[in-house]
């Protein structure tokens, strides 16, 4: 069994009493553990409260609250690609990960998540990431290495002061003869519940994406997000009637099967844009992953 060796963390959100047991509020939030799992757990004191006193079956629920517990995972698949660091000072890390391997720990994955191979390779244990792209995705993270100035640069995501740029390919050219779109509609989870679907209501997600080469009728686009909702690039694709090559969530969803990595999902996160918060000069970073077409 593989066992994560950093703590991953929830905050017990605000609800209305009576509270639930600490066991019961995980068993929910977590349906893929059983119970008799977050049970064994709390009993072996792998369970702690932020002040890393364990969590027993006596523990009161408090709002706000965060709770630390290690990731488990039985037969643990192993990504057969490598990570690779573009840039490292003494503030931020940038790093261009391969398909396949997620940013951090989630699902089946603990030890194969690219925070993890980075911890190891740097010996820095308090790197965190400041955004996430998807696990199918490939390209360019940013990473905090100092915690003092972590704020600052998270900032930048949160106030959409980054310029992303990506790459996709896909199998379907515009039917309308367009080159360009611009995208902006509300994306919420679907069915099942890591699909999301585009629905009517408020604007919460935007993207330009501009067709700027065919090949063997295939269509080459670069795509710029300027809000950051999970899956938007794949569902704005999908949305223009060019899906991007092997996604198997969009159009359709595909039947569930192991990772092939042959055919991995032709999505690149292609480069970054940002003026430094402490120095004031313009930062960019440029991944030299090709995409296959």
């Amino acid at each position: 069994m593989g066992t994560s060796n950093y703590p991953s963390v929830v905050t017990l959100p605000k609800i209305n009493k009576p509270y639930p047991s600490i066991l019961c509020f995980l068993s929910s939030r977590f349906p893929a553990i059983t119970r008799d799992a977050w049970e064994k757990r709390i009993g072996e004191g792998k369970v702690h409260d932020d002040r890393m006193l364990p969590i027993t079956p006596d523990t009161e629920y408090v709002p706000q609250m965060r709770i630390f517990y290690f990731r488990e995972v039985n037969d643990e698949p192993h990504i057969p690609f490598a990570e690779e660091i573009l840039h490292r000072d003494d503030q931020i890390l940038v790093a261009c990960k391969p398909h396949f391997l997620p940013v951090t720990p989630g699902g089946r994955y603990v030890d194969e998540c690219l925070l993890n191979r980075l911890r190891i390779t740097t010996g820095i244990p308090d790197l965190a990431p400041l955004h996430r792209i998807d696990r199918e995705t490939a390209g360019i993270v940013l990473f905090s290495v100092n915690k003092e100035t972590r704020g600052r640069y998270g900032e930048l995501f949160m106030n959409g002061r980054v310029e992303k740029s990506y790459l996709a390919i896909s199998a379907n050219l515009p039917v309308d003869g367009k080159t360009s779109w611009t995208i902006e509609d509300r994306i919420v989870r679907g069915e099942p519940w890591f699909r999301m679907q585009s629905v009517a209501g408020e604007t919460n997600a935007r993207s330009t994406i501009r067709l700027v080469d065919v090949k063997d009728g295939k269509g080459c686009f670069v795509l710029r997000p300027i809000t950051g909702k999970t899956h938007q690039l794949r569902v704005h694709m999908s949305g223009i009637g060019c899906g991007i090559l092997n996604d198997r969530y969009y159009p359709q969803l595909q039947p569930e099967s192991a990772d092939n990595f042959e055919t991995p999902l032709q999505l690149v996160a292609k480069s970054v844009q940002f003026r430094d918060p402490l120095s004031g000069r313009l930062r960019e970073y440029v991944s030299g992953r090709e995409l296959l077409w």
